[in-house]
């Protein structure tokens, strides 16, 4: 049997399809049932967190399996087969292992080090106990990837990495501030109280908002919620800087009330549909405020834009290349040097016009006035006719390249407008999102969802420690390959041991019946002596077919070992479900 892992992230799919993939709880129970009773599978365990879907299966034949598993996650999820097989990706055996690994470290998260990834391997494998569909590879598998996990966040600070997606989010709505400053005296809204939400509702609270409103469907987890909030955070925030939170429980449908009042709001529900529609979140918007909101126009990466305003008047809508240039300023701009009221027309002395004809002292003067420097005009009138020509050839050949002499003076800084702070500031970590898309699009309103997280996490830099962690996921990967290998083998050497006790019992059986006058002395003295021989004669070979099978390639002895010996198919296979049937019933360790 070997591991199998087939799945789909936001490594390898857009957002839109991890969306319309993305799986329930009853979904992910039927799933581990299907896989488990399909025929290339005898365990199944189901990752599915907001930003993957990955299924987990002990197989005998590889592409059996591959296929198997590919048309179980279409099945479930409701995406064609045809159109969720560009995005899922294969890893097997040892490459499954490691797989894993990186990702209970973190490695493999839309925001790298995140720890959150630990907490649903843990519930991932609980899930799959609690069905009896994990076996001894899958226990051992999933345990070892938590050990791996805190060792990797442990010994090194893969922490400084990354963040959990909550914190990261936070970060994205502060827009570069920290998130404490920005966070402090707001009025929150969690909506949903699963450890997603859970997790935003402490992050918050530590980063001191004024008040926390948890809204959930179920009435009496948001007020578990709630409680919770009060008794870790509202004391310690209470006498550290005197700030209360005070944290309160709402009905779902008391949302768009609340949303009214809220700066901030995180919603993480599981439900199938938007929680929130982009008409709900203007009303709201429109509520607190007193004024309608109006929806901005996307640009090109689909994000928000200002919007034009509806209509211009006519001098705005003038082209300016059309627009006639002003008036001759000569002899009423202050200090400027030249002398040229013969030049008629609409040119300005900053112009080409104002310039043809003027010797090159008259034109520094004039490029230096116009640029708001001073030149010495008895300086200038030092040049020889020879430094007039280069300038005037110079000159010339400017206006044969660009057909214009270019204008000296530095353009006027153009004033930016201040952008103005949201009303509302919306965190959707749902995974199919909670909240429409279109919000997006309106004005005094920044949601960031886990597209925008996505993009935002895509430059993230990474902390030298991400090396440290890529080793120790190399170290251990390698010894838990070593323990599976060994472990493979095991049942063969028991059936080994097995087959010679019973040698040892039946030749003692049949020499009581050669010599039945042995008294009990001697007979216990004989049977040591043969158990001591066949002991030392099975040492060597099976601590050696242990050692070899550790190795990669190593799977080959025990079928050597059952040939060799002409061990029973059947013996050996009790054995591995017998030692199957106590792992799955073991609880995570």
């Amino acid at each position: 049997m070997s591991l199998l892992v087939v799945g789909l992230s936001h490594r390898s799919a857009p957002v839109s399809v991890l969306e319309r993939a993305a799986l329930g709880a009853d979904a992910q129970i039927k799933l581990l049932q299907d896989t488990v009773a399909a025929e290339p599978a005898a365990e199944a365990a189901v990752l599915a967190t907001c930003n993957r879907i990955e299924l987990y299966a002990d197989v005998d034949k590889f592409h059996a399996g591959v296929a198997e598993l590919s048309m179980l996650l279409a099945q479930h999820s409701g995406v064609g087969l045809d159109e969720l097989t560009p995005y899922l990706y294969v890893h097997y055996e040892d490459r499954a292992v490691h797989h894993l690994f990186s990702v209970a470290c973190g490695l493999d998260s839309m925001v790298v080090g995140e720890g959150q990834i630990l907490g649903q391997i843990k519930d991932s494998l609980a899930k799959a106990q609690e069905l009896h569909s994990a076996g001894r590879l899958l226990n051992d598998l999933f345990q070892q990837a938590l050990r791996v996990g805190k060792r990797a966040h442990s010994e090194t600070g893969i922490d400084r990495a990354g963040q959990s997606l909550v914190t990261f989010g936070l970060e994205q709505l502060a827009d570069g501030a920290d998130v404490t400053a920005w966070a402090r005296g707001k009025k929150a809204l969690v909506i949903g109280a699963g450890s997603m939400s859970s997790l935003a509702a402490a992050t918050l609270a530590r980063a001191g908002v004024a008040e926390i409103v948890v809204a959930n469907r179920t009435q009496d987890r948001a007020e578990r919620l709630a409680a919770l909030l009060g008794e870790q955070y509202g004391q310690r925030l209470t006498e550290a800087d005197g700030t209360d939170v005070l944290a309160r429980a709402v009905p779902m449908e008391s949302v768009p009330v609340e949303l009214t009042r809220a700066d901030v709001a995180v919603s993480c529900t599981g439900a199938t549909g938007l929680v929130l529609t982009a008409e709900e979140v203007a009303a709201a918007v429109e509520g607190r405020t007193g004024r309608p909101v109006a929806f901005e126009e996307a640009g090109d990466s689909g994000r928000t834009t200002a919007k034009a305003p509806a209509a211009r008047t006519a001098a705005d809508s003038t082209d300016v290349r059309q627009t006639p240039l002003p008036p001759t300023s000569v002899g009423t701009d202050e200090n400027c040097p030249l002398d040229i009221a013969a030049v008629q027309g609409g040119f300005s002395v900053l112009g080409e016009a104002a310039v043809a004809g003027m010797d090159a002292a008259t034109l520094e003067q004039h490029a230096a006035w116009a640029a708001g420097s001073a030149v010495d005009r008895r300086e200038a009138a030092r040049r020889n006719p020879e430094a007039d020509a280069e300038l005037i050839t110079a000159l010339a050949a400017t206006v044969a390249t660009v057909g214009r002499i270019p204008e000296r003076r530095k353009p006027e800084p153009v004033a930016e407008a201040p952008r103005l702070a949201p009303t509302l500031s919306l965190l959707d970590l749902a995974m199919p999102r909670d909240i429409d898309a279109a919000v997006h699009r309106l004005a005094g309103v920044r949601l960031v969802d886990i597209e925008s997280l996505a993009e935002a996490s895509a430059d993230a830099p990474m902390a030298a420690d991400v090396d440290q962690v890529r080793r120790i996921v190399s170290d251990e990967v390698a010894a838990f390959g070593a323990a599976l290998r060994a472990a493979h083998i095991t049942p063969t050497v028991v059936a080994l041991r097995a087959m010679a006790a019973d040698v040892v019992a039946s030749e003692i059986a049949r020499l009581e019946g050669r010599l039945p006058g042995l008294d009990d002395k001697h007979r216990g003295e004989i049977t040591q002596t043969v158990k001591r021989v066949v002991d030392k004669l099975l040492h060597a070979p099976t601590v050696r077919v242990k050692q070899l099978a550790a190795e990669p390639g190593g799977a080959g002895y025990a079928d050597a070992l059952r040939t060799l010996f002409d061990l029973d198919q059947e013996t050996v296979a009790s054995v591995s479900r017998a030692e199957d049937s106590t792992e799955k019933n073991r609880g995570p360790r």
